[in-house]
């Protein structure tokens, strides 16, 4: 949990910085906080998570 909150953090603070330096426009910018906000509140992101997942555990088993 704390992890996930800390990349929320880290990716909110890279986004300030890029926003405020001009190399991300206001429309990217809000438009990637939508998509986050639309995964977390519809439980998308369950779904995303167990996929990835499944795949690294697939792809640790090819060894």
């Amino acid at each position: 949990m704390i992890f996930s909150v800390s990349l929320a953090v880290a990716a909110g603070v890279t986004l300030f910085f890029l926003l405020r330096h001009g190399y991300l426009r206001l429309g990217s910018a809000a438009t990637a906080a939508l998509f986050g906000y639309a995964l977390a509140s519809t439980g998308l992101h369950t779904a995303i998570d167990h996929l990835i997942t499944t795949i690294a555990a697939a792809a640790g088993s090819l060894r």
